[in-house]
Parts: structure tokens; sequence; C-alpha cells
């Protein structure tokens, strides 16, 4: 799941002419569902999404407080061009989850935002219709955001932490049996025939 989530004093969305959608100051976000995203997924980016840290805070201190610590207004936007691969110059949504899936998830990922926040606070398009999105970004401030692969490593800084504390046992621990076995010289096989030299396949570490 890709998101672009921009800073903003006021956005809208206008469909056939008319304004369907309109917040003040906030943040826009442009969402783009992929074939793999699952629920995990979702919870992940509408977690990011609310405690991304772009406005600043009562002293002025920038990158300092959240869309929720200001309980400022969202807009959402399905995009499913943010799923672009290009093929030479063609753009190619392949990637992209398709139309009949993709409307229920995004309706979920509504649903979740509204749960964790305010959902008088959480606006959005309409899925699907050939919309004219107006952003007044506020800045410029726009920040990428993306749900890691499924099998990744973690970003999360805690569990960061974590692994570095087991790598750090590990290593206190000293060499394991199976790297002294390595390290101990091995006694010549006299009985083995010259012609045996050059295999030495099963005597490799695994």
């Amino acid at each position: 799941m890709k998101a672009v989530v921009q800073r903003v004093t006021r956005a809208s969305v206008t469909v056939g002419g008319e304004q369907i959608s309109a917040i003040g100051r906030g943040i826009c976000v442009l969402l783009g569902i992929s074939l793999e995203d699952t629920q995990k997924e979702l919870e992940h980016m509408v977690r990011k999404i609310l405690n991304l840290r772009v406005f600043e805070d009562e002293s002025g201190k920038h990158w300092s407080k959240s869309v929720m610590d200001k309980q400022y207004e969202i807009l959402c936007v399905s995009q499913f061009t943010l799923q672009c691969v290009l093929k030479g110059n063609k753009p190619d949504f392949h990637l992209a989850m398709p139309t009949e899936q993709a409307e229920g998830f995004y309706n979920s990922f509504l649903e979740q935002l509204r749960k964790t926040y305010r959902p008088e606070l959480i606006k959005d398009g309409k899925f699907g219709a050939y919309m004219q999105v107006h952003i007044q970004n506020d800045g410029p401030v726009t920040i990428e955001l993306e749900s890691p692969a499924p099998g990744t490593a973690t970003s999360d800084p805690k569990q960061l932490e974590k692994q570095q504390q087991r790598k750090e046992k590990t290593r206190a621990k000293g060499p394991s049996e199976s790297s002294k076995e390595r390290n101990t010289p091995r006694k010549e096989d006299r009985s083995a025939s010259s012609g045996a030299e050059g295999d030495v396949s099963s005597e490799r570490e695994p």
C-alpha cells in the first residue's frame, strides 16, 4: 500500500462540476492499494498517517505534532495510479488491486481511520469517479509512505532494538561449538588415496 500525504491549508474534491468534499487545515491523503494488501497493511498505514508529525507545536518547533495532536481534518482520495509501473513510457497498473475488491478495501480503510480518530474530521472523494482534486499544499510538505512488503524486516524501532539486543547476547556467549570445530585443525587422513584429495564436498560446513 502506498500513500502520498500532503500538509494542506485547504483541499477539496469536485465531481462533475460539483464540490463533494472539502477540508480546511490538515492533510490530504492519496492512497494506492496493491494486489497484496491485507488488513495488516491497512492498519499499518492508518497508524502511520495519523501519527505522522508534519505540524509544528505551540512554541513553533517543526515536525512535532501529528494531525491527531492538532485535531485537524483529513481528506482521503483513492488513487490506483500510485501502483503504476512503467513499460517503456506507458503506465501499467497490474499491481493495483482490481476495482471490485479495492472499493471494499478502501471503505475498510476509511472505517479504520474513523474508528481510530474523529469520524467527523475524515472526508473522502468518490471512489472510481473522475475527480478534480484541489490541494493547497502548505510548505510545500509532501511525504511518501509505503507499508512494509510481506516478509521484509521490520522498521519498528522497538523491534529493531530487541533484535540488536539478541545479537549482543549471542556474541557475549562466545563462539559456538560449531565455530570451535571449524577453527580446530583437522588431522590428515593418511589412509586416503591421493586421488580423493580433490573431493572435499563431504568436509564442507552446511
